[in-house]
């Protein structure tokens, strides 16, 4: 995992405001792209998806404020990646084409985990729901 990390923390050191004004105007369409995930390996990755979408949304809108910027870039770079065709394990692969997905989105919600709950309990979410398991 200690790679993973290194990869999102680098990831994240690239998100600009350009960045995120391009996420957020595309940030609707993948929301529902999400939603279209069907893989079993990772029954979590949807809803783990959709709250780091919702994140991102909250922070850069001046919904929400208090998220740490770092878990904010984090969720900016993990929402990016899920979003992405190529990645660490490309999207032809079967079986497999989501565990880098899931790796990456994991990183972020346990790097993290002490904001995101908080953020969760704030917007009325079971964080439990959410969970850091693949």
């Amino acid at each position: 995992m200690a790679e993973i990390v290194k990869f999102v923390d680098h990831g994240a050191a690239m998100v600009t405001p350009v960045v995120v004004e391009k996420v957020l105007r595309h940030l609707p369409l993948w929301k529902v792209e999400f939603t279209q995930i069907n893989e079993p390996a990772y029954p979590h990755l949807v809803d783990q998806l959709e709250f780091l979408a919702d994140a991102v949304e909250d922070f850069a809108e001046g919904a929400y404020r208090d998220l740490p910027y770092v878990a904010f870039a984090e969720a900016v770079f993990a929402v990016i990646y899920a979003h992405k065709k190529a990645g660490i394990i490309p999207d032809y692969v079967p079986h497999l084409h989501r565990a880098d997905d899931s790796s990456v989105v994991r990183a972020v919600l346990i790097q993290n985990e002490k904001a995101f709950a908080i953020y969760a309990a704030t917007i009325g979410v079971d964080w439990s729901k959410i969970t850091s398991e693949p």
